[in-house]
């Protein structure tokens, strides 16, 4: 007879809160976004394993760009003299400016809630590369396979289709508001 009882009373708590949860209809997203509300909550969750090999998702990524893009290597001053992976998968200037990139990425992909903050914040990190000697707005576009790249094989079988198609999203959203902030801070007036 408890038992009973006690799943009638539980059946009831679900029900109330059912109820409560779905009153109205879901918020709105923020038309600016180019995702899905379902699309925005797969990015964040399957973020989550990405955040938890940030270093090594980094390093994949940026070896991978490296090997696109070897003449891209002369950019960074701390770690272009590691020509091959195997210094570069050892250098720690390498792991460091990876883990700079991929908590920018971090505050980017968990700011998709927030728009206004994360053009803000975005903005200001692509206009910061105006101060990279050499630095061509074009080169942001180069780590977007790479990224891709990195992605998938930290993520191994839960890179699905799905998941694949809203990294590519997501990720051409965020490079292109770093273009956008990169352009626009040449066009301000206190511009470096």
């Amino acid at each position: 007879m408890g038992c009973q009882l006690g799943k009638l009373a539980a059946s009831e708590r679900r029900t109330n809160n059912q109820a409560n949860l779905g009153d109205g209809p879901p918020p709105a997203m923020d038309p600016r976004l180019p995702l899905t509300a379902k699309q925005k909550y797969s990015m964040l969750a399957s973020w989550k394993g990405i955040s938890r090999a940030m270093e090594k998702t980094g390093i994949c990524m940026f070896i991978k760009l490296f090997e696109e893009n070897q003449d891209l290597l002369n950019m960074f001053e701390k770690f272009r003299q590691y020509r091959t992976k195997e210094e570069q998968i050892n250098s720690m200037e390498l792991a460091e400016h990876a883990n700079n990139v991929m908590n920018t990425l971090d505050e980017g992909i968990k700011g998709l809630d927030d728009l206004d903050n994360f053009f803000e914040y975005i903005h200001q990190v692509g206009a910061s590369h105006r101060r990279i000697p050499g630095f061509k707005v074009e080169y942001f576009w180069k780590i977007e396979t790479p990224f891709l790249a990195a992605v998938e094989a930290t993520l191994g079988d839960r890179y699905t289709p799905n998941v694949e198609n809203i990294y590519k999203i997501t990720i051409k959203f965020i490079l292109q508001t770093l273009v956008d902030g990169y352009e626009k801070s040449a066009k301000a007036p206190n511009s470096t």
